[in-house]
């Protein structure tokens, strides 16, 4: 019969992937607010400035297949406080720095 032997990690070795991975999640958090934050101060300017839970699903990059002007679009879900309603759509980050969007709200 075939013995196996299995050697242990070292523990030094232990605490630095777990320092790595701790600071993986920080990152991931960090990024997560920042971007929560940018999509909160766009919504403003587009005109919905009373707002809660608001989370970014996802960011696309987006190219115009004429002009090859590649550009940015989130996915975002939110509840608005002055209609009463939940709101999920994109918004789009066009050329000049301007935004438009395209929402639900129900």
């Amino acid at each position: 019969m075939n013995t196996h032997q299995v050697r242990k990690l070292p523990k030094k070795t232990v605490v630095i992937i777990s320092i790595i991975i701790a600071i993986a999640f920080i990152i991931f958090y960090i990024i997560k607010d920042l971007k929560e934050k940018r999509i909160s101060e766009v919504l403003a300017t587009i005109g919905y400035t009373n707002i809660k839970q608001l989370k970014v699903i996802n960011k696309l990059e987006v190219e115009d297949s004429e002009t090859r002007y590649k550009s940015s679009v989130y996915k975002v879900i939110f509840y608005d406080n002055d209609l009463n309603q939940s709101c999920i759509g994109f918004i789009h980050q066009e050329r000049n720095q301007q935004y438009t969007k395209d929402f639900n709200c129900k």
